[in-house]
């Protein structure tokens, strides 16, 4: 199998079709024509998991978040982006990002799933792909009511997460709640409009969660990292599914930040 072949599949998995224009997914690093026997699954290419990748004698790795958003005019070791890039070549890494083709193809269904949500339908409509409207994020119901304090509290569970954030009433009833992995900021007009009482998202800050609390809009901040990292096990499960002769190996499921 080489490299091309498994963009292939990735591509149909997630097409790159569905990424925003400012978005940067596909084979960053690399040469498609090498063939692939190892490949390392992270959310992020830091160089710490770069290292981890070539440790483990990997060829391929594919993350969620690029390594590369904008045209870089020269690569070098003293560059934050460049030293990473170098460090891939190096090593004869090849590396390949899935973002937010991957969010609108696949990341908000399995959110979805975990949180037990009924009926979720896209929360940001970005297109539609065979009359069926395809976007960012999901809105959907629950099987009952839910408390927010005890919405919260599962969130926390089902993810594996430290301590989450909420702002809004801890005993309003939630019904019909809107999902946004990762950086959700910016998303509660979307969520309001669909009638959600609560936005489940990360990267808030105080001004925008009392803001939104003040629409009627209740937020549950479980951090970027937090519902995100459900990539690299999702995709640990599909390649093991769909090319059992490659080699999986998981970035560890750690936090990038410490809390006290």
């Amino acid at each position: 199998m080489t490299v091309q072949d498994l963009i292939g599949a990735l591509d149909q998995l997630a097409p790159r079709r569905y990424a925003m224009d400012w978005d940067n997914p596909g084979l960053l690093v690399g040469d498609a024509c090498r063939p692939v026997t190892k490949v390392y699954l992270a959310l992020d290419a830091s160089s710490s998991a770069i290292e981890r990748a070539s440790a483990a004698g990997c060829d391929m790795m594919i993350t969620h978040h690029p390594l590369i958003f904008t045209p870089l005019q020269s690569v070098e070791a003293s560059d934050f982006t460049g030293k990473r890039v170098l460090m891939l070549a190096q090593r004869n890494i090849n590396y390949f990002a899935m973002h937010t083709n991957f969010d609108t193809a696949v990341m908000g269904n399995i959110v979805s799933r975990k949180m037990h949500m009924k009926t979720a339908l896209p929360l940001d409509i970005t297109g539609e792909e065979m009359g069926r409207k395809i976007g960012i994020g999901t809105v959907g119901t629950f099987a009952g009511a839910i408390r927010l304090q005890d919405l919260a509290a599962m969130v926390r569970k089902e993810f594996s997460l430290p301590p989450v954030r909420y702002y809004g009433n801890p005993d309003q009833e939630i019904i019909w709640a809107a999902v946004c992995p990762g950086s959700g900021k910016g998303m509660a007009r979307q969520a309001l409009d669909k009638g959600a009482q609560v936005l489940i998202t990360g990267d808030v800050d105080h001004h925008y969660g009392i803001d939104c609390v003040e629409k009627g809009l209740a937020v549950i901040d479980a951090g970027h990292h937090g519902l995100e990292h459900v990539f690299v096990d999702f995709m640990d499960y599909w390649m093991h599914k769909k090319f059992p002769e490659i080699v999986v190996v998981k970035d560890p499921n750690e936090s990038p930040f410490k809390t006290i």
